[in-house]
């Protein structure tokens, strides 16, 4: 993985981060910049590693960033479960 891909992952990871926080209900959400963009990226990079290595798209395919998407999503609602149980 080159440094161009990391730094577009991030980027897509900051995009989808702030999709995922609109669409994720509950009072619970991720607040603040830092904490949504932080959960896109990791979403972001779990889904590029893991639909790559399951075999469900290759880099650059436009499945990368549903696949993104939905690993935000994924993030953001455990998230929600997590700081839910705190409170």
């Amino acid at each position: 993985m080159g440094v161009m891909e990391i730094l577009w992952t991030i980027v897509i990871g900051f995009i989808v981060g702030v999709i995922a926080k609109f669409i994720t209900p509950g009072s619970n959400e991720p607040k603040g910049f830092i904490l949504t963009t932080v959960l896109g990226v990791a979403g972001a990079f779990l889904a590029t590693y893991a639909g790559r290595y399951m075999g469900w798209y290759a880099a650059g395919e436009t499945a990368g960033f549903f696949g993104a998407l939905a690993g935000a999503i994924i993030l953001c609602v455990l998230w929600a479960i997590v700081a839910g149980r705190k409170a």
